[in-house]
């Protein structure tokens, strides 16, 4: 199906508005860095530098981050470019950049396999566009790699079916997503079993080694799971290791809180919001308001419609394939207490659903149809303009707390002074760590936690750093101070130390 003249205008259009959404300003809009994103570079430093994470494992397949762990594929992926370019904010982010902008392209393919071209563009304008994505493109938080991969494994899972030299290709990206979420490794394999019992791939070459590239990716993550369930010990694969975790977070999942999780979920999805201002950019919600109720529950009741009549005619339609992802999502969504990006394995699917709406909708209008992509299409453009005007200024300033601007300065600046450095809560550690670049030996030859073992370790010292309260921190002549701005510093100021402000913080020295 090739696009006709007006259709490459209108793909290559969306297009780049999806890439200017994604990269303008990018390392700079969110300001500063989160604590995941810190945490997911200092490992991967870690490992360039040293070989070891920061619990001093060599090349784990899982992250001992935080103590009850972290998803390591980011800090991989992020390694070349750390190597190349160094420690800065947009390096930090690049890997995510780099598959939110390949999943443009690809909600395409899968949208061309919904409804031809004007499906294809439909799912396109969808996912370029909405708020949901172009958030999740422009931050680090590792978990939020697992929809993109997920959209290219289907997205050459239905190539595969034409053409099955790229059924590996699809088991690559499925695989990769195991290591960026471990949410949805319950549901993974009822996913995967699903696609292959209603597509039914012919068996040759090609999907045998789509097996042998899943099960390899897969192996190492049962192993980590038998490992932190006692099953045996920890051990080394190569130059892999298996680790133990300082705790475990398997309580996440249960059975008990289904109704109460479902509940959320449905809570999140009707105000397009989970109440956390990194998640969900106020008043735009995650696909807009009033375009998604609308053509997600159209693009619902399409899905299902046609899956039925694909079922019951026992011929192929990718809209099942759609109805399966969108299934296992809910069923995922139901096992954990879920935000945003914790439910980021169903807003995929449910995107797609919305575009497939779009395209139902513009079905519906006949021979208006064309006039109606042009309407709809105008509206959402219109959208998109106020909510990129709103992303990049009030909003974008509004993150300056959570993602602790003037971070990287304010301990640069401590760091040129010696003593001990005193440090507010709101730094945590793996910023610390990342901004002196310490060692992994160094920090757990010096780090003393106020709880070991727990889920989420808090350290009290390490190297020079203390942490102290900012309404009293402790009164040391030969110390320098990061505190939060705001925080009591008559005190010290009178003593005779220099005060100087880095966006969200204070440094104090003499």
């Amino acid at each position: 199906m090739k696009l006709t003249k007006t259709e490459k205008i209108i793909f290559f259009a969306l297009l780049a508005l999806g890439v200017f959404a994604r990269v303008w300003r990018f390392g700079s809009a969110p300001p500063g860095l989160n604590q995941d994103e810190a945490f997911a570079a200092y490992e991967s430093w870690a490992l360039l530098r040293f070989g070891q994470d920061s619990s001093l494992h060599p090349w784990p397949v899982y992250l001992t981050a935080w103590g009850s762990g972290m998803n390591a594929l980011e800090s991989y992926l992020m390694l070349p470019f750390l190597a190349l370019f160094g420690v800065k904010v947009w390096v930090i982010r690049l890997p995510q950049l780099l598959l939110g902008l390949a999943a443009l392209p690809a909600a395409f393919s899968v949208g061309r396999r919904l409804g031809g071209n004007r499906g294809g563009l439909c799912a396109l304008a969808v996912l370029a566009l909405c708020p949901w994505h172009v958030l999740l493109s422009r931050w680090a938080l590792e978990s939020n790699m697992a929809p993109n991969l997920l959209l290219l494994g289907l997205c050459f899972f239905l190539k595969g079916l034409e053409d099955g030299h790229f059924l590996p290709l699809s088991a690559l990206f499925y695989g990769l997503a195991l290591y960026a979420y471990s949410a949805v490794w319950p549901v993974m394999p009822l996913l995967l079993g699903l696609m292959l019992l209603y597509a039914r791939p012919r068996f040759d070459r090609s999907l045998a080694l789509a097996g042998v590239i899943l099960a390899a990716l897969a192996l190492p993550l049962v192993a980590f799971l038998a490992v932190n369930y006692g099953l045996m010990d920890e051990f080394k694969i190569g130059p892999f290791s298996v680790p133990r975790l300082v705790a475990a977070r398997s309580g996440e999942i249960s059975l008990r809180n289904i109704p109460e999780n479902l509940k959320t979920m449905g809570g999140i999805l009707a105000r397009q919001s989970d109440g956390l201002k990194w998640n969900s950019p106020g008043a735009f919600g995650l696909f807009y308001p009033v375009l998604f109720p609308v053509f997600g529950v159209l693009g619902l009741g399409a899905l299902l419609y046609r899956s039925v009549r694909a079922l019951r005619a026992r011929r192929f339609d990718a809209a099942v394939l759609l109805l399966i992802w969108l299934l296992c999502g809910v069923s995922l969504a139901a096992l954990i207490s879920v935000n945003v990006n914790r439910m980021n394995f169903l807003l995929m699917p449910l995107g797609l659903t919305t575009a497939l709406g779009a395209f139902a909708a513009l079905g519906l209008a006949g021979r208006y149809g064309r006039a109606a992509g042009i309407v709809l299409l105008a509206v959402l453009l219109v959208f998109f303009g106020f909510f990129a005007r709103y992303y990049f200024t009030e909003y974008a300033d509004s993150l300056n707390g959570e993602f602790t601007l003037g971070w990287d300065a304010a301990l640069k600046e401590a760091l040129s002074h010696e003593g001990t450095v005193y440090v507010t809560g709101a730094l945590s550690y793996p910023k610390l760590l990342l901004a002196a670049e310490i060692s992994p030996q160094d920090f757990n030859n010096t780090v003393e936690y106020a709880v070991y073992p727990a889920q989420y370790l808090s350290p009290l010292r390490f190297d020079r750093f203390v942490y102290c309260e900012d309404s009293d921190p402790p009164f040391d002549m030969f110390g320098v101070y990061v505190l939060w701005n705001g925080a009591p510093t008559a005190r010290l100021e009178s003593a005779g130390f220099t005060v100087r402000r880095f966006g969200c913080f204070e440094v104090l020295w003499r």
